[in-house]
């Protein structure tokens, strides 16, 4: 069957094709009700699908939208994938998503890749907030189109983000540890990322609250990967720590992995709070207490950044000065620590 086309319909209806287009996508035109009715019910007969490439031309819109994330294997950024594009999807845009693979310079090309497919605008969680991405720094002071800073961000550029109070997680994290008459707490960080370092920086408050000065000994690294913090807490595990603050379920589940390969049981041998209480806890036993990171909240708040962007655009008004949006974290208390006389 051949695809209906807007000459189709207007040949019928008796008016031009731009009427039609007009009509179908509820613009301003000069047309009586009646043409608007059969415009509008012969598309629908006809089954007519729309052209929208051709209409991103008319518009100029494709409304899609990008995303790149630095691990969709990522429990967090998965669900945040997830969460995006269905409120993308309810306001009428697609969501293209990619992943960069932890790749500084991937950000970049991807970031260039979803602009050359004519997004409207680009998600961007960075691969890495630290090391040199002049390219990556270059493509987004001179993108075309409105980008959102997710979770995490490059210092220095002026756009728009939206991200979680980290320190404030790391001290409510420890502070709960404290609270059940833990001492000597451990924790594995990841120091590659401003998350991670922001998180240690309320580890080391909670602790100074108390009296008690940070020891270094104590301090593990490791990337948000399962195997990274399962090598990391080899160290952890032969230190006299009772419990341990893991600063996301991945390192999490490495250590767990490796406390379990020990004979060690949580909390009876090691307490741990862990970090983002995503919908890995379910395969925790017992379940952690964690910190979570409300993923509807910050990709809510994500895409609304993003709409008001091209709301401003459209308008064709004065640009709206940059935006930060720090939402905060609360602990969710499971059964994973135990207190201590």
């Amino acid at each position: 069957m051949a695809k209906v086309t807007l000459k189709d319909i207007a040949h019928e209806v008796g008016v031009s094709p731009t009427t039609v287009s007009l009509v179908l996508n509820n613009r301003s035109c000069r047309v009586s009700d009646e043409k608007r009715r059969q415009i509008k019910e012969t598309a629908r007969r006809k089954h007519y699908i729309p052209n929208q490439i051709a209409r991103s031309l008319v518009m100029q819109h494709s409304e899609t939208f990008g995303l790149v994330v630095p691990n969709i294997e990522s429990r967090y950024f998965s669900s945040i994938a997830k969460n995006i594009e269905l409120l993308c999807r309810k306001h009428g845009y697609v969501l293209l998503i990619t992943n960069s693979e932890g790749s500084a310079e991937s950000d970049a090309e991807l970031v260039r890749l979803l602009v050359n497919r004519g997004v409207d605008g680009v998600f961007l969680i960075v691969s890495d907030e630290f090391a040199t991405q002049k390219d990556l720094v270059d493509v987004l002071s001179q993108l075309p189109v409105p980008y959102v800073m997710v979770d995490r961000f490059i210092e220095g550029l002026d756009c728009d983000r939206v991200r979680f109070d980290n320190e404030l997680g790391g001290y409510l994290a420890t502070n709960y540890l404290l609270e059940h008459g833990h001492r000597r707490i451990a924790c594995i960080i990841n120091p590659n990322s401003n998350t991670g370092r922001a998180r240690l920086a309320g580890y080391k408050r909670a602790l100074l609250k108390r009296g008690i000065a940070p020891d270094p000994a104590l301090v593990f690294e490791s990337d948000y990967y399962i195997p990274d913090a399962w090598r990391a807490a080899e160290g952890l595990l032969a230190t006299d720590a009772t419990a341990a603050f893991a600063s996301s379920d991945n390192i999490a589940l490495g250590l767990l992995k490796r406390a379990y390969e020990h004979g060690l049981r949580v909390p009876d041998d090691l307490s741990v709070v862990s970090y983002d209480n995503s919908a890995a806890d379910s395969l925790f036993e017992p379940a952690l207490t964690s910190i979570e990171q409300n993923v509807p909240s910050i990709s809510e708040a994500a895409v609304k950044l993003m709409l008001a962007r091209i709301e401003e655009q459209d308008a064709g008004g004065e640009a709206i000065p940059a935006v930060e949006r720090v939402l905060v974290p609360h602990l969710v208390e499971q059964a994973s620590v135990r207190t201590l006389s």
